[in-house]
């Protein structure tokens, strides 16, 4: 009987030498006269281990990583084949790995376990059963059971993700779209990525559902175009669920239909917010709509549409199979459910942990991540991406969820979690946030078109030591300008990490010191 060895094939595993492993792998195995059936699976997130290779054995799976090509012959001298575990990089029972072992994986539980594009597998835990069960319920009884979940928007406004299914559920009859933003952009974040690549099909389910539930009978992904595996894995597994009758005219013999297609992103991060998605999906430059009218009411083609996250519409078979209660008993007051965090920047550990909405920054970051992979003392982190707050070691121990980080004007967003150590100069930091808005801008406002400009030459002469006081004054009034007139929040949410420098970490504002041969002169 031939053995079944797991290797990845995500884009990290892929980018790190999956390919030339699984390749010696069945070189090696033939030299040795041994049957073995590869299969290429999803990461299980676990980046710092990655390519982690898997052998199923009796007593369940023995993971080894992170393996290199160079590392294959000599594991399968020390009996890697048989889940032997003679050799430095095996780490014993996967599950009992414990950076994996501690989550609470809801919406991840099936990532690394099964081949991404196998129907097979994805029905064997429990896929489409939320989507079989939404089949025996009137639309109304779904848009329910996803607000008893408490579900809010994983993106970055956390809207509840309910209240916008009613909203387009409530419009008259006629044509409406289901829309999934999958332009992940946000430094530090690639769970999106992770749904697309390693469990696609758990997507294809909750945008039906959707669909379904709001009387959509059309849904597009709109995915970045940076991300080229998850589009043919997407493609792919669309055509696989419409021969399975999973997508098309008559979803399971219903006479109900819904159809999914993938649009690629036109490689602008302000593409990420909803309305300039709509537009750059509508065939047009990404430039942000004035709401009111809210794409629930005028969406797509100025149609009622739901936009989500890929997080928050993966999360849905979950809530449909084993009930909105069920994944409402995870969380913190509001913010209810689990949330995809992602360790990234200077950390030793670094990768995906889901977990209840609670857990503290501290544990995530020395707990998961275990510190910086310098070995040097942290000194900041910054949490929901480029537009978010810098955080100082005294908010640390505040426990991640949505109204928490608002108190102290930080941003959970998309749950990317990146960490820096005592090097890092907090000036250039701010620098680089009014820069990246000068950048992405789609220009359509004022305060954030020329305020960002003006945001990086103004900091340019504080850090030069030009009439410091006044210019230290000019940047605090121009953040509040822009964060009281931009018209979205790429404008708006700009000044959070450039303000929360000037709050936590003053001294990295003062003049750079100008190092010379002789000594440091100012």
């Amino acid at each position: 009987m031939a053995i079944t060895v797991y290797v990845p094939r995500d884009t990290t595993a892929l980018a790190l030498g999956a390919d030339r492993v699984a390749t010696r792998l069945q070189r090696g195995a033939r030299a040795r006269d041994v049957e073995i059936n590869i299969v290429r699976n999803g990461s299980r997130g676990l980046f710092y281990l990655e390519p982690l290779i898997e052998v199923d054995t009796p007593d369940g799976r023995v993971a080894f990583g992170p393996v290199t090509p160079g590392d294959v012959e000599a594991l399968l001298d020390a009996g890697l084949l048989e889940g032997r575990q003679d050799h430095p990089l095996a780490l014993g029972l996967t599950e009992d790995i414990p950076y994996l072992k501690r989550q609470q994986r809801l919406t991840f539980s099936r990532i690394g376990i099964t081949d991404p594009l196998s129907l097979e597998d994805y029905t064997a835990l429990r896929g489409f059963e939320g989507l079989k069960k939404t089949l025996a319920l009137d639309s109304q009884a779904v848009v329910d059971e996803v607000k008893t979940s408490g579900l809010r928007g994983r993106g970055g406004a956390a809207f509840p993700t309910g209240i916008k299914w009613q909203t387009v559920h409530d419009q008259a009859p006629g044509q409406k779209y289901v829309v999934c933003n999958a332009d992940e952009g946000d430094s530090g974040t690639f769970a999106d990525r992770l749904v697309m690549e390693c469990d696609p099909y758990m997507l294809i389910e909750g945008m039906t559902i959707a669909g379904l539930a709001v009387g959509a009978d059309q849904g597009y992904i709109y995915l970045r175009s940076e991300y080229p595996l998850a589009h043919a894995i997407l493609d792919e597994a669309i055509e696989r669920a419409v021969n399975a009758g999973y997508l098309g005219d008559n979803i399971q013999g219903s006479g109900r239909a819904f159809h999914l297609e993938v649009r690629l992103g036109a490689g602008a991060y302000i593409c990420g917010e909803e309305t300039s998605l709509l537009e750059s999906l509508e065939g047009k430059r990404g430039l942000v709509r004035a709401k009111p009218p809210l794409p629930a009411i005028e969406g797509l083609f100025g149609r009622p549409t739901v936009v989500n996250n890929v997080l928050s519409l993966a999360a849905v078979p979950f809530i449909m199979d084993q009930g909105g209660q069920t994944y409402a008993d995870y969380g913190l007051g509001r913010s209810r459910g689990t949330l995809a965090i992602q360790l990234a920047g200077n950390v030793k550990r670094g990768g995906l942990v889901e977990l209840a909405f609670g857990t503290s920054l501290i544990e995530l970051m020395e707990g998961f991540g275990g510190g910086t992979l310098s070995g040097r003392p942290l000194k900041a982190v910054q949490v929901g991406g480029p537009l978010g707050a810098y955080l100082p070691e005294s908010q640390w121990d505040n426990p991640v969820d949505y109204e928490g980080f608002a108190a102290f004007g930080g941003v959970v967003g998309h749950g990317g979690v990146v960490m820096f150590d005592d090097t890092v100069d907090m000036g250039d930091q701010a620098r680089f946030a009014m820069e990246f808005c000068s950048v992405e801008s789609c220009g359509k406002c004022t305060p954030c078109r020329i305020g960002a400009v003006r945001g990086v030459e103004v900091i340019d002469r504080i850090r030069a030591g030009e009439s410091f006081d006044k210019n230290l004054a000019l940047l605090t009034d121009l953040c509040d300008t822009m964060v009281d007139g931009s018209l979205c929040a790429m404008g708006g949410m700009t000044p959070f990490p450039v303000q929360s420098v000037m709050q936590h970490f003053p001294d990295d504002l003062t003049p750079r010191q100008a190092v010379t041969a002789g000594g440091t002169t100012c």
